[in-house]
């Protein structure tokens, strides 16, 4: 149990692209990884950092458990973790890692010259 963290109520997490110089230390490993950051309302975020810590300083995992758009249950290893107090309660700050075949990907493809203007321009998600 102490594990994992589970998400057991609410909509699937949304998880933002880190572009933070500290957080892409996070990555070094043999295998290439995506990282991310997910923000997630919580009632006791201390606690939920501190199990965070135990199983690292015992070189343990600890895994973020939610469902995904599909209502799959799915899990990612959870690399960091901050508890923050907001003015709406407390949010705990989670990055995350993901293999590369698990991010989805925004292509704009709206081009700049007004020579392509028989063509629409949209969002692709792959």
């Amino acid at each position: 149990m102490d594990d994992k963290i589970t998400i057991i109520e609410g909509p699937t997490p949304t998880f933002e692209d880190i572009e933070d110089g500290w957080a892409l230390g996070l990555n070094e490993s043999p295998f290439l990884y995506d990282l991310a950051l997910t923000r997630l309302r919580t009632f006791n975020g201390a606690a939920l950092v501190e199990r965070c810590y135990r199983a690292w300083s015992k070189q343990d995992n600890i895994y973020l458990h939610y469902r995904d758009d599909m209502g799959l249950e799915e899990r990612v290893p959870i690399l960091a973790a901050r508890s923050v107090d907001t003015h709406e309660g407390q949010v705990l700050l989670l990055w995350i890692r993901r293999k590369p075949e698990e991010t989805e990907f925004e292509i704009d493809l709206e081009d700049d010259d007004e020579e392509d203007d028989d063509f629409d321009s949209y969002d692709t998600s792959i």
